[in-house]
């Protein structure tokens, strides 16, 4: 059975009425209250304060502050006048159950409806995100395809007129050799008469070479690719997954922290902006501002590799060389398949990755991911001096040991 709070204390104006229940030494997390016009409950185990209203109070308005062991009440009256006492003089038992439980009624129904109210405005806003992402998919498709039709006209149109300049200049050809000039004409009759007969026995009538044709420049327009190297059937699924892979990081956009950070600017909710910013922090010294800018965009969106590749090269600044080995991990994971678009990705994760594995003096792990970036970049010169050095500090370990 609870212990019945007796040493609250109250106070009131023609508007309002404030009462003030001592906790006992109670955490606020564990204090329940429950509040309605003719009912007021504060509840922390053991302890109960209740208190059936003497007149009816406005529960909209009404509200509560917990702190400092105490609990403020202030409960706005709906009839602005003083009152004679606090709570109601009845020793009715059935009515005051009544009350009771028509305020509890009322209060699990309020809860009900605000629950219920704040998962309709989750849906909302996950519906109006999925049909903003979808309209700017929409749109930028709708470019695209702008794009390829107006190359396509303009190919069209210019082979068209490149065919009307050929048509053009083979008649124009055809003419000057029908027009020859009247010296012309007797020396080719001349060079006919003293052209010497051809025997029936002869194989072949020789005969002149025809001119050259006149040169010209053809314009040829490539698809645009993505990716730097030639297209190839066998790379074709892995190229596509990358790309979706890439789609899909960019749409996944964590809603519920966009709902904590609602005070921010828009702008400043996109991970692509918080990239740049961090990228703008470490390239003035600024290492934990990127660290921080990174860490948002992270939080915003854990599937872009970039993010953590550029936060492990903070780390290593800061010497935090364990998170950096974390976050280049995470990099190198999300970095897959291997292709050609995100090969030089993957060699700065697995230098930055290295390079904190042998500043732990963990040089045997180091040099695997040293190798490993030399060999998708095997022309690099610093890359190849770096990991010749760390493999003589491992040969001579190993010569020590033996």
């Amino acid at each position: 059975m609870p212990l019945l709070v007796s040493d609250y204390s109250w106070t009131q104006n023609d508007s309002t009425v404030y009462i003030n229940v001592p906790l006992k030494g109670a955490k606020a997390v564990k204090v329940d209250i429950v509040s309605t016009d003719e009912y007021l409950k504060v509840s922390f185990p053991p302890y109960l304060f209740e208190a059936f209203l003497f007149e009816p109070v406005d529960e909209d308005r009404s509200s509560a502050k917990v702190g400092n062991g105490v609990a403020l009440i202030s409960l706005p009256k709906r009839i602005n006048k003083q009152w004679d006492q606090l709570m109601m003089t009845t020793n009715d038992k059935d009515k005051k159950k009544e009350i009771r439980e028509r305020a509890l009624l009322r209060y699990q129904e309020k809860l009900s409806s605000e629950s219920r109210q704040k998962a309709e405005k989750r849906q909302a806003d996950k519906k109006y995100t999925l049909e903003m992402m979808m309209k700017l998919e929409k749109e930028e498709r709708e470019n695209i395809q702008k794009i390829k039709d107006a190359e396509r006209e303009k190919t069209a149109a210019e082979l068209a007129a490149w065919q009307l300049r050929q048509k053009q200049e083979a008649e124009e050809d055809a003419k000057l050799s029908q027009r020859g000039s009247p010296n012309q004409q007797r020396a080719g009759k001349q060079r006919q008469e003293n052209k010497p007969s051809v025997k029936l026995g002869d194989s072949k009538k020789q005969a002149d070479p025809p001119p050259p044709r006149v040169s010209r420049n053809i314009q040829i327009t490539f698809t645009p690719r993505v990716f730097p190297t030639a297209l190839r059937e066998s790379r074709v699924a892995e190229e596509e997954e990358w790309l979706n892979k890439q789609a899909e990081a960019r749409r996944a956009v964590n809603s519920e922290l966009l709902e904590e950070l609602k005070d921010l600017k828009e702008e400043q909710k996109n991970p692509d902006w918080l990239k740049d910013k961090g990228d703008k922090c470490f390239a003035s010294g600024d290492y934990l501002g990127a660290v921080n800018a990174y860490g948002l965009a992270i939080r915003l969106n854990r599937k872009i590799p970039a993010l953590y590749s550029n936060r492990a090269a903070c780390h290593l600044k800061l010497r935090n060389l364990h998170k950096a080995i974390g976050d280049a991990s995470q990099a190198l994971d999300l970095l897959t398949p291997p292709v050609a678009a995100n090969a030089a990705a993957r060699v700065r994760a697995s230098v930055r990755r290295g390079s904190a594995f042998c500043q732990l003096q963990l040089y045997a792990e180091g040099l695997q991911d040293f190798q490993a970036a030399l060999k998708i970049d095997p022309h690099n010169e610093a890359l190849q001096a770096d990991t010749q050095r760390i493999r003589e500090i491992v040969q001579g370990s190993a010569a020590e040991t033996q």
